[in-house]
Formats: structure tokens, sequence, C-alpha cells
């Protein structure tokens, strides 16, 4: 099956909806399928915490991105769906030029989605944080 939803759809949403990040680095949409999403970010100053690590904050915001994106996989673009919940685990120090986010829909209702997103970055094939996040849908 294919998304309800292209990358250009999405890109076009995020810059109009998100204009005041403008001068931010967004994240690159690479992947739309039903249920599945992965975008890319590269990293730049602002994302690296001591060590050269790319930081937390920056992992988890990658996740709830990419989080929003799969859930307009499957209903299309939905401005007010909201996070719940994110939780993440730290598995190992992510580094290298890019990062990228990986997002799957484990289940999705009227009212809920819950995603599982594994976020790796350019120097390692292993998973270097693993989220799962739950956004509310509004019904109507």
């Amino acid at each position: 099956m294919t998304s309800k939803i292209s990358v250009q759809q999405v890109n076009d949403f995020m810059e109009k909806a998100f204009e005041g990040r403008k001068n931010q680095t967004r994240p690159e949409i690479t992947v739309m399928e039903d249920g599945r999403a992965v975008i890319r970010l590269d990293v730049n100053k602002n994302h690296i915490r001591p060590g050269g690590f790319v930081s937390g904050p920056t992992q988890m915001a990658l996740a709830d991105h990419a989080a929003y994106v799969a859930v307009f996989t499957k209903i299309g673009i939905v401005p007010m769906a909201v996070t719940s919940n994110l939780n993440i685990n730290f598995l190992r120090p992510c580094k290298g030029d890019w990062v990228e986010a990986d997002a799957r829909i484990i289940k999705i209702g009227r009212t809920l989605a819950v995603m599982e997103v594994n976020i790796k970055g350019a120097s390692s094939d292993k998973v270097s944080s693993q989220s799962t996040v739950t956004y509310s849908i509004p019904m109507g």
C-alpha cells in the first residue's frame, strides 16, 4: 500500500505550518510509505553536545517529527494531531554528519496512534536511540 500523502505535500505543509522556523535546519523526509516515514537531518553545531555527539533533545525532536509524519501516511495531513507521550532510550552515542529517524506505526485507532522510532547517526549502522511515541488524533 502507499502513503495517503506525498513527500512534497508534507514538505509544503511543514514549510507553511512552521514558517517561524525558516532559518533553522529542517529534517528532510526521505521515505513515506503506508505506516512508515523516514526523515534525515543534516547535523550542524546546534545539534552537537560536548564530545561531538548528537544531543538528546535533537534526537527527541527528530523522533517526534518522524512520528508526526508517519501518522499522516495513514490519515492524511491532520495539523492538530499532537504528541501525548514520548519515551526514548539512548542506547549508544549518536555521531556523524547526519542523523536519521525511521518511524513505523505499531497501532492506529480513531483517537490514538502509537509509533516506534529508531534513530541512527551516519557513523554507525546500529540504532543510537529507540523511541515510542503516542499521538492523539482529533476526532471529526
